[in-house]
């Protein structure tokens, strides 16, 4: 295949990266951990966590797991927000030769049971504040070892006491819960797991790079949620993607592992978990934002100390922008504002430009890619209105319907190939048929262009495609115009079964078969965890 892209890469980005330098993610954390014992790994509400700590609480905890008898590649649930709590037991699973699947927190019942029994996960290290979930469906699940963590079991012996304390008794965000103990369950608290598996010997994993590392469930926008399944090779690709990538925006810091990145997104989703695996590389240190929907504190925390990585999708970067304190944080240091998991649009870009200097920087990628696909060059500093580039050894095509590869300039589905696309969904052989074409791309289900130079806009996805009097109308380009007004902060176009053709509402835009018949306004829209707007409620609800 013709990488005509690669011309139009930033100097200094290697073409191709090779995962294949290391044995197994293992490897990667380990070196790292090794390398950068004394330097800081996490901050959160003003605790710090260092890689030897990071490497020595991993350790125990993996040992603990090892203690229990688990099978090599045992499904462990991870159900943590971003508190210190989620790197200690990512690592530890991994370094016991263990599968990572990672769940949403804010989890129903109904979706917990779901994603309990696909995986087969036979344990979960879950925060107390949502057993009461997991105490509902429990006996419907493999489930046989859980282990509780409490708010503040790593934020130090006494701060760490007051906030759990705190969580509990004051806030009361921990719901009464009783676990049963039937069947051979063990319950076990968190700090015990540690201080038990302490003294005991983690054995070392033979996992390669053809292990599984993750089961990544997918988002769930357009139903139900598949497990993606990521290997090492994956995981390690996706990080050496990243870094070929990001490393020329960071090279006024004089050393990458200088860097202070802001962990607001839910580390259990795919963009963040790859950013923080990416900071252990670096041995940077990651700012950890339990709760981004406080903006207030998290504008507070955003003053304490310089930072230069912020991850976030398009509302999460709004809503910092419409909150009255943003102008008093200092963003001089900021290297790198990554957008990615939705659509950004062109007036938050432009906004966001405004009030920080640093351009607001629109990548693509999914749940099964390890969230790494295409990015615009981190140095650009317009808004692009198009996904980027493809990162170094991936391979992107427009495909038809049969399959065929599309000319430049002809719009058809993105199709993917590289070291980080997924082995295939867990136990899906009937959509894993359909996910691959014949010549080895992964099928992404999003519409998009690629022009003369290799970068790609994306008109939509698939399932969201509007049909109007035979024509195919994508709310994409609704929502970018309609986010251009005054005074709109967020918006989402869905179609609706009408016999009659809509009428005019903005002939400057937008071209007669795409004007919206019925414009709605709403204090707020729904959203997934991670801030992406859920066009399948607002149809369910139209």
């Amino acid at each position: 295949m013709d990488k005509f892209w690669l011309k139009s890469y930033p100097e200094g980005v290697p073409h191709d990266i090779d995962p294949e330098q290391f044995r197994s993610l293992n490897q990667l954390l380990e070196d790292s951990f090794r390398k950068n014992a004394t330097r800081p790994f996490s901050v959160c509400m003003d605790r710090w966590m260092s890689y030897g700590e990071l490497d020595e609480l991993s350790s125990a905890l993996g040992a603990w797991l090892q203690h229990l008898g688990l099978e090599p590649g045992a499904r462990v649930a991870i159900m943590l927000p971003n508190i210190p709590q989620f790197a200690v037991t990512m690592a530890g699973i991994l370094r016991a030769g263990y599968t990572c699947v990672n769940v949403n927190p804010l989890y129903t019942a109904r979706e917990l049971e779901h994603q309990l029994k696909d995986s087969g996960a036979t344990s979960i290290v879950i925060l107390e504040n949502f057993a009461g979930t997991l105490e509902e469906v429990i006996d419907r699940t493999p489930v046989k070892h859980v282990v509780i963590a409490s708010m503040g079991d790593l934020l130090g012996p006494w701060y760490g006491r007051w906030i759990t304390f705190a969580v509990r008794h004051l806030a009361k965000m921990v719901p009464a819960y009783k676990l049963p103990l039937t069947n051979g369950r063990t319950v076990t608290p968190f700090k015990r797991a540690i201080t038990d598996g302490g003294g005991m010997v983690l054995k070392p994993a033979q996992s390669t790079l053809d292990s599984v590392a993750f089961l990544q469930y997918t988002g769930g926008t357009t139903g139900l949620s598949k497990g993606a399944v990521l290997t090492h090779r994956n995981i390690v690709a996706a990080i050496l993607q990243a870094e070929a990538w990001f490393t020329p925006a960071l090279r006024r810091l004089g050393d990458v592992s200088k860097t202070n990145g802001i962990a607001a997104l839910p580390l259990y989703h795919i963009f963040a978990l790859t950013l923080c695996l990416l900071a252990i590389r670096w041995g940077s240190h990651l700012t950890l934002i339990p709760n981004p929907r406080d903006f207030g504190k998290f504008i507070e925390v955003l003053k304490k100390r310089p930072f230069h990585m912020l991850p976030a999708v398009n509302t999460l970067f709004n809503a910092l922008l419409q909150h009255p304190q943003i102008k008093s944080v200092d963003f001089s240091h900021l290297c790198v504002s990554q957008a990615g998991g939705m659509a950004a649009s062109e007036g938050t870009a432009k906004h966001w430009l405004q009030v920080t200097g640093c351009p607001m920087i629109e990548g693509w990628g999914m749940s099964e890619t390890c969230a790494i696909g295409t990015n615009n060059p981190v140095l650009n500093t317009e808004f692009s209105g198009t996904i980027g580039l493809p990162l170094p050894s991936i391979e992107i095509a427009i495909k038809d319907d049969e399959g065929r590869s599309l000319p430049v300039g002809e719009s058809g589905e993105i199709c993917i190939k590289g070291p980080q696309v997924m082995t295939g969904y867990y136990q899906q052989p009937a959509e894993n048929e359909k996910a691959f074409t014949d010549d080895g791309f992964m099928r992404t289900g999003d519409i998009g262009i690629m022009d003369e130079r290799g970068y790609t806009k994306i008109v939509d996805r698939k399932k969201d495609m509007i049909i109007v009097s035979g024509f195919n109308v994508f709310p994409n380009e609704l929502e970018n115009v309609v986010s251009l007004c005054p005074g709109v902060v967020e918006c989402a176009a869905i179609g609706i079964a009408d016999d009659k053709q809509g009428e005019a509402i903005n002939k400057q835009n937008l071209t007669g078969y795409k004007r919206p018949k019925y414009i709605e306004f709403r204090d707020d829209l729904p959203k997934t965890n991670v801030g992406k707007i859920l066009r399948r409620e607002l149809r369910t609800a139209a």
